[in-house]
């Protein structure tokens, strides 16, 4: 009989915020595959847990997934925990889950806490819906480009940064979507927490004059749905256009997500096109 991988969500600072579930299934599963073993041998050692710590080092997500799958075929029962958060989610975890699946073996979440909710809960701006595009590219270009493709997103997005990028992000941000609200919420849980909540204008400020370490998640709020024009929605036609859909599909589509008229879309889509090829 196959094992059984669980997908266990961790504290994301404070040790304190971990599910009675969660503690049970650790300490029943026969091995834990933790993406840093030192890391969760604190958390297991909090709590009292004895267990066999295998390591799933994101660098060698492959090979060690195929370590997992066989432990599981064997039989055993494996939780798999990344430092924090849940693994899949912007952390190892993918790779394994998904052979798991395609192997027909049982994957169970144990759901936990989320920086992402977290975050969202305390930013004051729309939780109603959101996009997580995850972090933000290392590179001005690419970083630039993602923003550019999310101008025109009407929904609260949310980002993760590292430290050592954080005001050149915020910068590009505010080059591209302009003086937004932003919530830049610091090192959530735990005891050094902080939330900056305002424009980004006053938040870059503001943040120029602090060190700047430590985890951030920034929510920032959506464009308004009501100042999107035609002309503004056209790049996200052909973005569409470009992913496979006919112009047809791609106008209907953003046609319900902003309000547009839908022939207003593809007419002024197919003219611009034409206009740049000529």
């Amino acid at each position: 009989m196959n094992g059984i991988l669980y997908i266990v969500a961790t504290p994301i600072g404070n040790l304190e915020d971990i599910t009675l579930r969660a503690l049970r299934i650790l300490k029943e599963v026969d091995v834990i595959a933790a993406e840093d073993t030192r890391h969760t041998r604190k958390l297991l050692s909090r709590y009292g847990i004895s267990k066999k710590l295998i390591s799933y080092w994101g660098a060698r997500e492959k090979a060690r997934s195929e370590a997992v799958i066989a432990r599981l075929k064997e039989g055993q029962d494996v939780a798999l925990v990344t430092d924090s958060g849940t693994p899949g989610i912007s952390d190892p975890g993918e790779v394994v889950i998904r052979e798991a699946i395609a192997e027909g073996l049982n994957v169970i979440a144990v759901p936990g806490p989320s920086a992402i909710i977290a975050a969202l809960s305390i930013s004051g701006i729309t939780a109603r819906e959101f996009v997580y595009p995850g972090f933000l590219p290392p590179k001005h270009n690419m970083r630039v480009k993602m923003l550019e493709e999310l101008r025109l997103e009407h929904r609260t997005i949310v980002f993760y940064e590292a430290p050592h990028r954080l005001l050149d992000s915020l910068s590009d941000i505010y080059d591209v979507f302009g003086d937004r609200y932003c919530a830049v919420c610091h090192e959530l849980t735990k005891l050094n927490e902080e939330v900056l909540r305002g424009r980004l204008s006053v938040l870059i400020g503001e943040l120029q004059q602090k060190v700047i370490a430590g985890e951030y998640v920034l929510v920032l709020e959506g464009k308004a749905v009501e100042g999107i024009t035609v002309e503004d929605a056209i790049p996200e036609v052909w973005g569409l256009m470009k992913k496979g859909l006919r112009r047809k599909e791609a106008a209907r589509m953003i046609s319900q997500q902003y309000g547009l008229s839908q022939k207003a879309l593809y007419d002024k889509s197919l003219k611009q096109e034409e206009r740049d090829e000529a």
